[in-house]
């Protein structure tokens, strides 16, 4: 794929990445804290009303995570990967492994991106910044995919408006203190 291909007509961004961004009233140690600490992370990761009764990290380069969102209605939606970068509190480089989630999401997933069902989605990697603007904090999350239609498939899974309501949680997470 040539860089000319690669781009989105909007302009920068890959037509492989889902980018969401969000200015934060807060310091950028803050939102970075809520991102690393297991008891504030709990407490935002996830779409309106999920709950996280599993959240594991071992924040360091090569080490691996464990988040498991819970739906009201009781199904599992596990996040695997591993941490690739860790620069406290700029940025936070880690895969992402949606692998565990139950087989009704993976086959709306191979739908929308024209796979045979049963095909596993391959993993992505994200990339958080944690940007200072004038004592505020511009977070912006990049999830690259392995190709545009699996890029399209999730934004067609509604990607953005789960992290919207995340990230909706972790504004209140952050007036809260």
């Amino acid at each position: 794929m040539s860089a000319s291909s690669a781009k989105s007509p909007a302009g920068g961004q890959s037509d492989r990445e889902v980018v969401i961004s969000r200015l934060f009233n807060a310091p950028r140690e803050l939102v970075f804290e809520a991102w690393t600490d297991p008891k504030h992370f709990v407490n935002w990761w996830g779409p309106f009303p999920t709950v996280n009764p599993v959240c594991e990290m071992d924040l360091r380069p090569g080490g691996a995570f464990r988040w498991v969102m819970l739906s009201l209605d009781g199904v599992q939606y596990p996040l695997t990967g591993v941490y690739q970068e860790i620069v406290k509190p700029e940025r936070i480089v880690y895969t992402h492994s949606l692998r565990d989630n139950p087989p009704a999401w993976h086959d709306k997933l191979n739908e929308l991106r024209g796979t045979p069902k049963g095909s596993l989605v391959p993993d992505g990697l994200v990339t958080v910044i944690f940007a200072e603007e004038n004592g505020k904090t511009r977070l912006t999350i990049t999830t690259l995919f392995d190709s545009a239609t699996t890029a399209s498939a999730f934004r067609g899974m509604q990607m953005e408006q789960g992290w919207g309501m995340s990230l909706d949680r972790l504004e209140r997470v952050l007036a809260s203190g």
